[in-house]
């Protein structure tokens, strides 16, 4: 990614979490969130790699309501620190790292779970993408995607992000996300949920 789009991310960073589902302020949506992902990631303690983490509230729900070892990463540096900063002394504590979400610098092999929300779409090779993160989950491994085709027209309909993930997995369930407990109100656009075990 370019250092423009490293500049537009930094910039967007201050303004991030007044979106309701990214900086999950409201109780009622951050419970939503909480109901939603931790039912999935089954046990504590288990080694998730939070991809195109933002400002690391996933990352930091997962590791203070799930107990789970979180490693963000995130291409913009005005993000990861926003993320630090949140994490303060969430126990454990989820680290974060600055780099391209696309090809993350993570250990192959060694997550238990890959989530990614709102990232697939933005990526110049969202497939190659794909192939890296399934490359860093251990076998049985738990993969979470969180997509949308927006309103605007930009994003990946719900047929085409499962199509990708389909051609590499074979146990993959789709469900939409229309309730507007994860938005903080009603939306028109496509949004959707996409979970693969190995």
């Amino acid at each position: 990614m370019s250092d423009d789009t490293r500049s537009l991310w930094d910039a967007e960073a201050e303004a991030f979490d007044d979106a309701a589902d990214h900086g999950l302020r409201d109780p009622d949506v951050r419970r939503a969130w909480a109901d939603l992902l931790l039912p999935l990631i089954e046990g504590r303690r288990l080694r998730v790699a939070d991809l195109g983490c933002g400002t690391g509230t996933l990352s930091v729900l997962l590791a203070s309501e799930g107990g789970h070892l979180v490693s963000g990463v995130d291409f913009s540096p005005e993000m990861i620190r926003r993320a630090r900063h949140k994490a303060g002394a969430t126990t454990p504590r989820p680290t974060f790292t600055v780099a391209d979400a696309s090809d993350p610098p993570l250990p192959r092999g060694s997550f238990d779970v890959v989530l990614s929300r709102h990232v697939l779409w933005a990526l110049p090779d969202p497939a190659a993408a794909l192939d890296r993160w399934i490359e860093l989950l251990a076998p049985a491994g738990l993969l979470i995607l969180i997509e949308g085709r927006w309103h605007t027209g930009v994003g990946l309909t719900a047929d085409e992000s499962l199509r990708l993930v389909s051609e590499r997995r074979e146990d993959v369930q789709l469900r939409m996300l229309d309730d507007p407990a994860y938005w903080g109100g009603a939306i028109t656009d496509e949004r959707y949920l996409i979970v693969s075990r190995g």
